[in-house]
């Protein structure tokens, strides 16, 4: 360190004390024993939707939901999104605290993973507690970074179970564009505003091959994204979970919604009545999103069909396919979305 940053430095430490990092430099996997003591309080059964944004979480946890003994919300993002539910420790004077010699509490050890279960236990079984029911989970998207929320998670809830939620990432890719238009996003390009404007004049060159919805750049960033998602998800899920992971294609869920719902519930320990058929029909006919996006901007939201599958063939021109090709071809063959890159 050259002298003068060496001088400044010890300045600083003089007026202000010794700077402290924002973050503790490792927060701890809970113990067995703990998992055990905090289910004398909180026994209900939990688990966790994860999936790709625009994936069919919210279409999942609604049908979820529809059991007598299953509770799901969404959104708590207790692993997926930032700040986290470790953030509620993830500084240094937490840590001090939760493990500070004086705090008999801790018996010489760190409270951190307790605090946090403990935490996270409450949010999902204080509503389950009001509901009835004894299975209670939470589905939040897991596509901003993908492995990490599974492993975030297997840290405070290894005996919960992992739903993942996997969606053709052609159509992903058209659902997650017209949100952004829909919403009038601030990350729109003026290449994305002109799009817009000529989509508003006349959508058929948008539906005939002849024009694109689609940057180059969008397709990558959003293709590779996808693959990310599904192979850190898929390997930290088996790893982490084995018995415990249960992945579905939404396109199968559309395909055959009681069958996948039955394969679900009796995964998480719900006994299922074949009564429950008629009401997944019924929920799967309503579609909230479609009304809430019509209502933010018809214009746009009336031109793609929400929440089917498929859209992506009227909807990729040829070089949109190549270049969504070129970064997840192989995923899509992994995933049984195709045989071969002859597409």
């Amino acid at each position: 360190m050259p002298m003068f940053d060496r001088i400044k430095k010890s300045a600083q430490i003089m007026l202000r004390g010794e700077t402290r990092a924002n973050k503790r430099t490792s927060i701890p996997t809970i113990t067995t024993e703990e998992v055990v003591e905090m289910r004398q309080f909180f026994a209900r059964e939990k688990f966790f939707i994860f999936g790709h944004a625009r994936s069919g979480t919210t279409l999942l946890a609604r049908l979820a939901g529809l059991h007598p003994e299953v509770h799901c919300n969404w959104q708590a993002h207790f692993f997926t999104r930032e700040p986290f539910l470790k953030s509620l420790v993830n500084n240094p004077e937490a840590a001090e605290w939760l493990t500070r010699r004086s705090n008999r509490w801790n018996n010489g050890g760190d409270l951190s993973p307790v605090v946090l279960r403990a935490a996270a236990d409450f949010i999902l079984e204080r509503e389950a507690a009001r509901a009835g029911k004894r299975i209670v989970g939470d589905k939040s998207p897991s596509s901003l970074i993908h492995g990490q929320a599974v492993r975030d998670m297997a840290a405070i809830y290894p005996d919960a179970s992992l739903v993942y939620i996997v969606r053709d990432g052609r159509d992903v890719l058209i659902s997650e564009r017209f949100r952004n238009f829909v919403e009038d996003s601030k990350f729109l390009t003026n290449q994305d505003k002109r799009i817009i404007a000529e989509l508003k004049t006349d959508q058929t060159p948008f539906t005939d091959g002849r024009s694109s919805i689609f940057t180059d750049a969008f397709i990558r960033r959003a293709a590779s994204i996808w693959v990310a998602n599904l192979t850190e998800t898929q390997e930290e899920g088996r790893k982490l979970y084995g018995e415990r992971y249960f992945a579905l294609r939404y396109e199968d869920l559309l395909a055959a919604p009681f069958d996948e719902m039955q394969k679900l519930w009796e995964f998480l320990g719900a006994e299922v009545n074949p009564d429950l058929k008629t009401a997944v029909i019924q929920e799967l006919a309503s579609n909230p999103d479609e009304e809430w996006q019509a209502k933010r901007n018809d214009s746009i939201a009336s031109f793609l069909p929400k929440g089917k599958a498929g859209n992506w063939h009227n909807m990729l021109t040829t070089h949109d396919k190549q270049i969504f090709r070129e970064v997840a071809g192989e995923t899509l063959i992994k995933w049984g979305y195709e045989k071969d890159a002859n597409w």
